[in-house]
C-alpha cells in the first residue's frame, strides 16, 4: 500500500481517475472537497489528517477508513515523520531550563495521565496509535541503511575517555556510511550522536566542542551530569557554536530512539531525527532489532545489560534475518565488573552467531569488525 505524506504526493494521487488504495498521514487535506467528493476511495486509510466532517463521511461511504487525531492531548497521536530536536524542546531557550519544553511537558502529562497504567482507554489508544505512527515512520527512515546501534550508561560523563572514543567510533561509522542510532538519552549514548553530528566537520572541532560540554558545576554528583541546570544549555551552545551546512546535514544523520518512560533524562540534542516512544518495551525491542549490522556496548549498569541479554536472544534463536554483531566495548568492565561476557561466551558456545561476539577496548579494532561483517554470509535462514 502507497504511504502518503506530502501535499505534493497527495495532490498526484488524487489527480489518478481512480485512486488506488493508500495511506494518507497527518495531512491537511481542508482545500480538498469538492475533488475529493468526486472520487472513491476504498481500502485507503486516512490517519490524523484534518478533514471536513462531510468529506470524512463520504470517504467511509466510499470504503475508506478514517481514524482522526484524537483531540485534547499536548501530543499529536498519529505523525508522519519522526522529532526534530527544534520541536521536542520548543519553548526551551538557554535562559531557561529543561522544564519550559515541549518534551518535559509530555512527560508531566504523561505522568498526570498515568504513567504505566493510563486512567483511561482513550489515554491508552492514543498512545498506541502515537507509538505505532512513530515506528512506521522510524523504518522509512532506515530502509537500506547499514544500521548500528550505540548501548551503554546514562551516568557516563562527558570528560571521562569513554565519551570521546564512543564519539570518535560513531563519528567515524557515519563518515563511512552508517547510520548511528541509540536509546537517545545522555551519557553513552549521547556520545554517540555527537560523534555522528560531527561526522562532517573536523577533529579539531569535535575537540573543541568537548571543552563546551565537559565543565560541571561546583559540586554536581558524579554519575549523574544529566541533572546539571546546565547540562541541556552546553549542548545547545554546542550546536549553535557548530551549526550544519546542507552538505554536512546529509553526513550526519543519527536517530535517537528514547522514551518518555525516563522522562526526567532530556534525550539528546545531536541527533536530528528522534523517535521518541510512550511504551519502553515497543522501543527497546525495536531498538535491537533494527540494529542488523551490529551493536556497541559500552559500559553501562541493568539497562545496557538487559539489551545485552535481547540482543543475544535474537542472535540465539535466530529470530531475525542475519544474525548481528555483538561488540563489548570494554574488557575489564564486562569481564570483571559486569562478567557478561563469560556467559556469552557459554551460551553461544556451538551457535553460529559465535564468530560474531567481539570484547575489545580499542577504537579502531571495533570500527574494522564493524567494517568487516557481510550480514550476506550471517542469515540465519
Amino acid at each position: 500500500m502507497q504511504e502518503i505524506d506530502t501535499q505534493e504526493s497527495f495532490d498526484s494521487w488524487l489527480r489518478k481517475p481512480k485512486p488506488p488504495k493508500a495511506a494518507i498521514q497527518d495531512l491537511d487535506l481542508n482545500n480538498y472537497g469538492k475533488e475529493m467528493l468526486e472520487k472513491g476511495f476504498e481500502g485507503s486509510i486516512f490517519l490524523g489528517c484534518e478533514l471536513e466532517p462531510e468529506i470524512a463521511a463520504h470517504i467511509v461511504k466510499t470504503g475508506g477508513v478514517v481514524i482522526p487525531d484524537l483531540g485534547n492531548y499536548i501530543f499529536k497521536t498519529h505523525r508522519a515523520k519522526l522529532y526534530s530536536p527544534e520541536e521536542l524542546f520548543a519553548g526551551f531557550s538557554l535562559s531557561g531550563s529543561y522544564q519550559d519544553s515541549l518534551d518535559y511537558k509530555v512527560y508531566e502529562n504523561y505522568i498526570a495521565a498515568g504513567k504505566g497504567n493510563p486512567k483511561s482507554i482513550q489515554i491508552s489508544l492514543a498512545r498506541r496509535l502515537h507509538d505505532h505512527s512513530i515506528t512506521d515512520a522510524l523504518h522509512e527512515e532506515i530502509e537500506g541503511r547499514k544500521v548500528v546501534a550505540i548501548m551503554g550508561g546514562h551516568n557516563l560523563e562527558r570528560k571521562e575517555g569513554n565519551y570521546l572514543a564512543i564519539a570518535k567510533i560513531a563519528r567515524k561509522l557515519t563518515r563511512d556510511g552508517y547510520l548511528i542510532v541509540s536509546g537517545g538519552g545522555p551519557g553513552a549514548m549521547e556520545a554517540g550522536h555527537l560523534g555522528a553530528y560531527f561526522a562532517g566537520k573536523s577533529m579539531a572541532d569535535l575537540q573543541k566542542a568537548m571543552r563546551i560540554l565537559k565543565p560541571r558545576p561546583k559540586g554536581a554528583p558524579k554519575g549523574k551530569e544529566y541533572l546539571d541546570a546546565d547540562w541541556l544549555h552546553r549542548a545547545w551552545r554546542v550546536k549553535m557554536e557548530f551549526p550544519l551546512s546542507s552538505e554536512e546535514k546529509l553526513k550526519s544523520l543519527s536517530i535517537a530512539i528514547p522514551t518518555w518512560l525516563y522522562g526526567h533524562e532530556p534525550p539528546t540534542v545531536f541527533a536530528p531525527k528522534i523517535a521518541k516512544y510512550f511504551a519502553n518495551s515497543v522501543r527497546e525491542d525495536g531498538l535491537v532489532s533494527i540494529a542488523k549490522h551490529g551493536i556497541i556496548f559500552a559500559p553501562g549498569s541493568a539497562g545496557t545489560v538487559q539489551e545485552i541479554f535481547q540482543d543475544n536472544t535474537q542472535n540465539y534463536y535466530g529470530s531475525l534475518s542475519h544474525y548481528s554483531p555483538m561488540i563489548l566495548f570494554g574488557r575489564e568492565y564486562w569481564t570483571e565488573h559486569y562478567p557478561v561476557w563469560q556467559l556469552l561466551e557459554k551460551m553461544s558456545k556451538g551457535k553460529r552467531y559465535a564468530e560474531l561476539l567481539y570484547l575489545s577496548d580499542d577504537e579502531r579494532e571495533i570500527i574494522d569488525y564493524i567494517k568487516a561483517y557481510r550480514p550476506e554470509k550471517h542469515k540465519t535462514a
